[in-house]
């Protein structure tokens, strides 16, 4: 059995210390705080929190969030970039977490980062899926669903009519399909709408995840009948700034 241990490693101060200025220290009590006010706009859509699955975003922070999200009892942890994934997986473990990958898949980074990952959230093509296939043999993934159709460049996702062919195909491949995934339009559109279309594809494929909504549109996400939202600055506060490269 692996280890459960969530202890931080020791942080070399430099360049990623001062980025980190002036914002707030990531605890446990306020990653508490945070899932609190989340749970409560959850409920206050008319969902329920105990059925609304939260995923807390580290993208961005350190280790010391996931150490905060896992000690505040959220055990539900997604990341967006591989080399992030790894460093923190190194300084921690995420023993106890359910670790969702959610940015673009890279090719070149699945064999690394493959034993890590629990549940591949972003899955839009079948060449994507079939090199996850090749290293996590059975893995569970959702659909990642473009509601915006192509028009805002740099969003992924397969087309809605497309779906059911990708979700077939990976089937095929032995995955494990899960359900859907989407990111909805940016404000000031109406992220509601685009969502609905989401929950009515996974019915039509009697998928049981529907994973839509973040921190700024969780009320449209809950309404539309989300099964996990994806939240990351409402439970840590102001995302530190990405160092040039």
């Amino acid at each position: 059995m692996r280890s459960r241990s969530v202890l931080v490693a020791p942080r070399k101060e430099g360049r990623g210390a001062s980025r980190r200025a002036g914002l707030a220290e990531l605890t446990a009590a306020s990653v508490r705080a945070g899932l609190a006010s989340v749970r409560a706009r959850i409920s206050g859509a008319g969902g329920d929190p105990d059925h609304v699955r939260i995923i807390a975003v580290t993208k961005g922070f350190g280790p010391e969030a996931v150490n905060a999200a896992v000690g505040a009892g959220c055990t539900d942890i997604g990341e967006n970039y591989a080399q992030e994934l790894l460093a923190k997986a190194d300084a921690i473990g995420l023993a106890e977490a359910t670790v969702h990958f959610l940015g673009g898949v890279q090719r070149n980074k699945i064999s690394k980062i493959a034993a890590k990952v629990d549940v591949w959230q972003s899955v839009d093509r079948v060449d994507v899926g079939a090199a996850i296939q090749r290293h996590a043999p059975g893995a569970r993934v959702l659909l990642q669903v473009d509601l915006l159709e192509g028009a805002h460049p740099g969003r992924r996702g397969v087309a809605i009519d497309r779906a059911a062919d990708l979700a077939g195909d990976l089937e095929r491949l032995g995955m494990t399909v899960e359900g859907v995934m989407a990111v909805g339009p940016p404000p000031p559109a109406d992220p509601e709408p685009g969502f609905r279309r989401v929950a009515a594809l996974a019915r039509e494929l009697e998928l049981a995840e529907i994973s839509i909504g973040m921190s700024g549109d969780i009320e449209a996400a809950v309404r539309a009948g989300s099964t996990m939202v994806r939240v990351g600055t409402a439970l840590f506060g102001p995302r530190p700034s990405r160092p040039k490269t």
